[in-house]
C-alpha cells in the first residue's frame, strides 16, 4: 500500500495543471520560498575598547577572557562585515579574525587603517572580498586658528555581497569626550564629522542612489552637532538606523538603545551609529537591526555591538 501524500491536501498536483518546466518551477516555488528569497546582509559595528595584545603607552593587553567575549558577542551577531574601532595592531586584528573563525563566524577579508593616533586604529572584517579600499590617514582641519588632525582614520571600503550589488561602507571613530587643551572635544568632533560627511557625500555625488553605509563610535548623542552634519538634510540625508534591544513582547515597549557606559558618571547612552544613505535604506530590514542585550557585555568592553539588516538587492 502506497504511504499516503503528506502534501496533497495542500495543493491540487501540479503536474495536472501546468505542463514540463512550468510544473516543475511552480513545485519549487511551492515547496522551497525561501530558496528564492533575497540574500540577507548584516552589518555590524563595535567599540572593543583597547583590543591590544601587546602594551603601548599605558593601555593595558586585553585578557584572553576579555577577547573571547568580544567574539563571542561579535558571533552572536552572526555578522557579515564588521567595523571595529580601538584595534591595536594587525596582530590583533588577526587575533580577533581567528576567535571569531572559531565560533563559525568566517570574515576573511580584513582591513586596518590607522591615523595619527599611534596605539588604536578603525578596522574592518568582511565576509566578501574588497572591490576598493582608501584609507583617510591625513585628515585635518582649521579650529580656533590652529590646523588640527583627526586622531583615527577613516576607513572606507566597497563590496559585493551579490552581483549587481555595490555596498560602500564608511567607518570611523571619533574624537572622544576627554577634554583636551587646544580646543573644544565638542567642536572638534563636529570638525571630524563635517570630514567623515564630505567622504559619503563624494560617493553619494557620483550616484544619489548609492548604498552607503557610515557607522562606528562617534562618541556623541543623537542630537549633538556632530550628528546633525553627519545626517544631513534633503535627498543625500542619512537615515538613523537606530537599533535596540530586541523586545520578547509584542507590546508596545520601550526602545533600550543606549550603546556606551560611561564609568566616571554612570551614564548609559548612545554613541554608536549605523547610518544608512536613502538608497540603501530601501533594502533596510528594521526587524534584523539590534543592540546586543547580552547581560555581561561589560567583559568584552565599554560598549555594546550593533548590528543592522539589509536585503543584498537594489529596490
Amino acid at each position: 500500500m502506497n504511504a499516503p501524500n503528506p502534501l496533497h491536501h495542500l495543493a491540487p498536483p501540479i503536474h495536472r495543471v501546468l505542463p514540463g518546466s512550468l510544473a516543475l518551477l511552480a513545485f519549487i516555488t511551492f515547496l522551497a520560498p525561501q530558496a528564492l528569497a533575497q540574500p540577507r546582509l548584516r552589518i555590524a559595528t563595535f567599540n572593543a575598547e583597547n583590543y591590544l595584545v601587546r602594551p603601548a603607552n599605558g593601555r593595558t593587553v586585553k585578557t584572553m577572557p576579555q577577547r573571547s567575549k568580544v567574539a563571542e558577542l561579535l558571533a552572536d551577531l552572526n555578522p557579515d562585515v564588521v567595523a571595529l574601532q580601538e584595534i591595536g595592531d594587525p596582530e590583533a586584528l588577526s587575533d580577533l579574525q581567528g576567535r571569531l573563525r572559531s565560533r563559525g563566524i568566517d570574515l576573511p577579508h580584513a582591513d586596518l587603517a590607522r591615523g595619527h593616533d599611534p596605539d588604536i586604529a578603525v578596522a574592518i572584517l568582511s565576509r566578501f572580498p574588497f572591490a576598493s579600499r582608501v584609507h583617510h590617514t591625513h585628515e585635518s582641519y582649521l579650529l580656533d586658528g590652529r590646523r588640527l588632525r583627526t586622531s583615527r582614520a577613516f576607513a572606507e571600503v566597497s563590496f559585493h555581497p551579490a552581483p549587481g550589488y555595490r555596498v560602500f561602507l564608511l567607518a570611523a571613530h571619533l574624537k572622544s569626550k576627554r577634554a583636551v587643551g587646544v580646543a573644544s572635544e565638542s567642536d572638534m568632533r563636529e570638525q571630524e564629522a563635517i570630514l567623515l560627511r564630505e567622504k559619503a557625500d563624494a560617493i553619494l555625488h557620483q550616484d544619489p542612489d548609492a548604498n552607503v553605509v557610515v557607522c562606528g563610535d562617534f562618541n556623541d548623542t543623537q542630537d549633538s552637532p556632530a550628528l546633525r552634519v553627519l545626517r544631513g538634510k534633503g535627498t543625500r540625508a542619512l537615515i538613523d538606523t537606530k537599533p535596540a534591544e530586541p523586545c520578547p513582547s509584542p507590546a508596545p515597549a520601550r526602545r533600550v538603545t543606549w550603546t556606551h557606559h560611561f564609568a566616571r558618571e554612570d551614564a548609559f547612552t548612545r554613541i554608536d551609529y549605523i547610518l544608512v544613505s536613502r538608497g540603501m535604506a530601501r533594502e533596510w530590514r528594521p526587524e534584523g537591526t539590534r543592540v546586543h542585550p547580552a547581560h555581561d557585555w561589560g567583559m568584552a568592553s565599554d560598549h555594546r555591538p550593533i548590528v543592522a539588516e539589509f536585503d543584498a538587492a537594489d529596490r
